[in-house]
């Protein structure tokens, strides 16, 4: 596995319950802020396998970007997250993380 790849479910698996952080804040964080869509694939193919918190990732405008919304509304308001319309308040909830791989 690529060092990306592991600072991303490194990432992903730091988000606290009732906090949200964005495929671009992740991919940011973990080493190359253009890759939102390489955490997106990650996420996909890895949430299962790697037993992530896939549900506390939403899009940079705090908006749920899944086919099915119902399951990761359901599972962001059993944490305590307040969604409106399958939006998040990136203000009120968003996970500024610590294990930032950044330069």
């Amino acid at each position: 596995m690529q060092p990306f790849t592991q600072n991303i479910i490194q990432i992903i698996r730091s988000i606290p319950k009732g906090c949200v952080m964005s495929y671009g804040q992740i991919a940011a964080c973990a080493g190359n802020p253009r890759a939102a869509r390489q955490v997106a694939r990650a996420l996909h193919s890895m949430s299962e396998k790697h037993d992530l918190p896939w549900h506390r990732v939403v899009n940079a405008k705090g908006e749920i970007a899944v086919k099915e919304p119902s399951r990761q509304r359901d599972l962001l308001e059993k944490e305590g997250v307040v969604v409106i319309h399958d939006k998040i308040s990136m203000r009120d909830y968003q996970h500024d993380d610590p294990l930032c791989f950044e330069e």
